[in-house]
């Protein structure tokens, strides 16, 4: 939720924004011309009961007349201030001035590549290699659960407890806190994280529970401290989750294998901090991002994401693709793995989640988040360590944990 009075304040700056983000950029009048309405009835309301307490015990006819007024006065400024705030729950956060200003994902843009790509002759894709070695199973999930479903087995399912494993143990040296939270969320929840808006087709609601499945576990972990006011500042969690999504805008892309699917597991880091450090805190989420991505040696990109591509809560985010040598029919191609987001207080607002700054005075915190692992990094190691016979080694790193050094038939 952005700050009502930057709205009255400063409107073209909000325009400006939201339309960088592709919204409506009439949202601001509508808001405005409302705000007006609802702040002069609330002075009329306010004038009415200063002349009730005034009154004294003779004037009994005509205190009943203001008292009569004040209950309709109240009744419509109820009405008008929710008209108020449900147009303002429609703006999307403001872009950071550093994000790139384009319409859609074109124009994002590349900061930096990683790593060195394998030599492969005649690269196989992971769902090829994964099938050959029966480590993923799509038919039988479709039968079970329907499409964009998979069971992920044997060595694989290894290679995605070494990652948690891996993960674990480098952000706690970090200090974050490791956490196990809901995946289902009640409407408020969900709602104040900002997903509701724009963006509900992707969440699976549950109607007779009126509770919501999280797509990620930064919509669960964020709104923990909900109306409080937190010390200690940053307070950085790791969450591992189960996660769902309905794919809804996804139709036709990535039909074959466990690349776009409606259940997956991952690890979210999120952080809450001051807002004069949470540019700093996201350059730290990335960096974390990209040590973990170098402990696999898996070459990458950074991409910092255009303002076309920010979702509503987000500020600025980064995006880490791995490069997959098997996609694009053996020519290789980069697909996403880790996105890491600056809220800023966007979110916080929501959520009633503050901080007392050192005047004492209490200020919306900043939150961020950012992916730790999902299970696409399996898919990349597929791709990138496989062999010419068909086998998959596994990364030095993950040896230890899997006891082999080479997945094999």
């Amino acid at each position: 939720m952005l700050d009502i009075n930057l709205i009255r304040t400063n409107p073209e700056l909000v325009k400006k924004g939201i339309g960088a983000k592709n919204a409506n950029v009439s949202l601001v009048d509508n808001f405005l011309e409302l705000d007006k309405k609802w702040r002069d009835l609330t002075k009329k309301v306010d004038d009415l009961r200063s002349e009730q307490k005034k009154l004294g015990k003779e004037d009994k006819e005509k205190g009943s007349k203001i008292k009569a007024e004040l209950k309709g006065l109240d009744e419509n400024l109820s009405e008008l201030e929710k008209m108020r705030d449900e147009v303002l729950m429609q703006m999307p956060n403001l872009p950071m001035p550093s994000a790139p200003i384009a319409k859609d994902e074109k124009g994002n843009k590349v900061i930096k590549e990683v790593g060195k790509k394998p030599e492969i002759k005649n690269p196989k894709d992971y769902f090829t290699l994964a099938l050959d070695l029966d480590l993923i199973d799509t038919e039988r999930a479709a039968k079970v659960s329907g499409s964009r479903f998979g069971y992920i087995k044997g060595a694989a399912a290894m290679l995605e407890f070494a990652l948690i494993d891996l993960a674990m143990k480098t952000l706690v040296k970090e200090g974050f806190t490791p956490v196990i939270p809901p995946v289902l969320v009640n409407e408020k929840s969900m709602r104040a994280m900002g997903y509701m808006e724009r963006g509900a087709d992707e969440i699976y609601h549950l109607p007779v529970d009126n509770l919501y499945l999280v797509g990620t576990s930064e919509q669960s972990v964020g709104p923990m401290h909900q109306g409080e006011v937190l010390a200690g500042l940053p307070k950085k969690y790791i969450s591992f989750s189960t996660c769902f999504r309905r794919e809804a805008g996804s139709y036709g892309k990535d039909t074959k294998g466990i690349l776009r699917v409606h259940q997956f597991n991952k690890m979210e880091m999120f952080i809450f901090c001051e807002p004069q450090k949470s540019e700093e805190m996201h350059k730290y989420l990335l960096s974390l991002e990209e040590k973990l991505m170098q402990a696999l040696e898996l070459p990458y990109r950074v991409i910092d994401t255009c303002t076309g591509d920010l979702g509503d809560p987000a500020a600025a985010k980064y995006d880490i693709e791995a490069w997959m040598p098997g996609q694009n029919g053996g020519k290789g191609e980069y697909r996403e793995t880790h996105s890491t987001s600056n809220t800023t207080d966007f979110q916080a607002r929501r959520l009633g989640i503050k901080y007392k700054n050192a005047e004492g005075k209490s200020e919306f915190v900043h939150m961020l988040n950012g992916t730790a692992f999902s299970e696409r990094p399996i898919l990349a190691i597929i791709e990138n360590y496989q062999t010419e016979k068909g086998t998959i080694l596994v990364p030095k790193i993950l040896q230890d944990y899997l006891g082999i050094k080479e997945i094999t038939k």
